[in-house]
């Protein structure tokens, strides 16, 4: 009997595997510079693939072992669809490995990053030719530009999502809308943490965890989703064990300032959208903008106490709707966080859109209150100020203290 692991340990140990490269061809293997050794440090690799015509490149990953951040922002692995300005498909670092990635053309091109400090044995993949029309259930995704529509996991409804498959929406409405979305069915592999099989929803048109609108997973529909902007990338992966009913979405174009109405007597459904701010923060927003007393002195008087960067800053009206990662939490009260996998998150409005004034990408004390819908709400009398570690034994001495 031919044992056919150590055969494939023998191809690896006569394949050498630089760093980048042209490839063409039906199928073929790529792997990180070095592989299955430690890759080296401060590297830039690019691999171009390229298939015969009319067909699609379908990756799989067989081995990722880099190393490990809850963004990738330092060794990581991008596979886009295409070899100039294509969609991105997924960035990826650890030792996760997606479902099989798909192209929408006949090319694909994956970059590799490594900074000065190495970890791991890098990656190694192989890809295959594929027919678009004949590649059956497992075909999903594409680019959605029709005013509304429909998007679905593969199988849907007769049986299970298969194992092991990506698939990309991106949606595209006109410069002047906004994109809703809404989960008719949902059932995808539960996981406390969404860590196997998800849903992730993003701003924008590629994979970018600060513009993640939210990752999903378990058998109950998420909320609708509004886009800030004409772009939403819907990305779903399941990994390859457990399978389930899958979902159905639908999704349609709306006017970017959705004009205030009277909702008639007759509608029964309440519509979904953001509670406008009361008339009085615009009086609000004439005072002075001037924070008021200490850490100590609002400690107590505030319904949620925090510390967390900023990684989305939206204007609405005359207010700035945030959505804050969190570094710790204090003081809770009813402020809604949502968790996906290790990182909470949480939505505050500054209800006067420079007072006090944030930005994205950096990081703040936030005290508050909390509106009926569990949001933060900042008035400018409220206490936010930067955050640095120094301020973090000050903090953790008022948890301690009974206001």
């Amino acid at each position: 009997a031919v044992d056919t692991s150590e055969c494939f340990r023998l191809f690896l140990f006569l394949q050498i595997f630089t760093c980048g490269g042209n490839i063409t061809g039906e199928s073929g293997v790529i792997g990180s510079q070095g592989y299955p050794g430690v890759y080296p440090p401060n590297t830039k690799c690019v691999w171009r693939i390229t298939v015969p015509d009319g067909k699609v490149v379908e990756l799989s990953f067989r081995s990722m072992d880099l190393e490990n951040d809850n963004l990738c922002r330092y060794d990581y692995v991008d596979v886009h669809s295409g070899h100039i300005n294509g969609q991105r498909l997924g960035r990826f670092c650890g030792t996760f490995k997606p479902g099989a990635l798909v192209s929408t053309g006949n090319k694909m091109l994956l970059q590799m990053v490594s900074d000065a400090n190495t970890a791991g044995s890098g990656f190694f993949a192989v890809f295959s030719a594929a027919d678009p029309h004949k590649r059956g259930d497992q075909y999903c995704g594409g680019i959605l530009h029709k005013p509304s529509g429909t998007f679905k996991t593969p199988n849907w409804p007769e049986k299970d999502y298969p194992a092991g498959v990506s698939c990309f929406w991106h949606i595209v409405a006109p410069k002047n809308q906004i994109i809703e979305v809404r989960f008719e069915k949902f059932d995808v592999e539960r996981d406390n943490y969404c860590r196997y099989d998800h849903v992730s929803i993003f701003n924008g048109p590629e994979i970018n965890d600060a513009k993640r609108i939210g990752k999903y997973c378990g058998d109950s529909p998420p909320a609708p989703v509004f886009s800030e902007g004409n772009h939403l990338l819907i990305q779903f992966l399941s990994d390859l064990s457990l399978t389930a009913d899958g979902f159905i979405g639908h999704y349609k174009f709306r006017p970017k300032k959705l004009p205030i109405t009277t909702t008639p007597a007759t509608t029964t459904t309440k519509p979904v959208t953001t509670t406008p701010i009361p008339l009085y923060s615009v009086a609000l927003c004439q005072q002075k903008c001037k924070r008021k007393g200490t850490l100590e002195s609002n400690y107590c008087s505030s319904n949620f106490v925090i510390t967390g960067t900023v990684i989305t800053a939206v204007i609405r009206g005359g207010s700035m709707y945030a959505t804050v990662s969190i570094i710790n939490v204090y003081k809770e009260g009813s402020l809604g966080i949502q968790q996906a996998g290790k990182t909470m998150s949480t939505k505050i409005i500054i209800l006067c859109k420079k007072c006090p004034l944030i930005r994205r990408g950096l990081n703040y004390i936030f005290m508050g209150q909390v509106d009926d819908e569990g949001r933060g709400k900042i008035a400018p009398h409220h206490f936010v100020m930067a955050f640095k570690k120094k301020n973090q034994k000050g903090l953790n001495v008022l948890k301690n203290r009974q206001c």
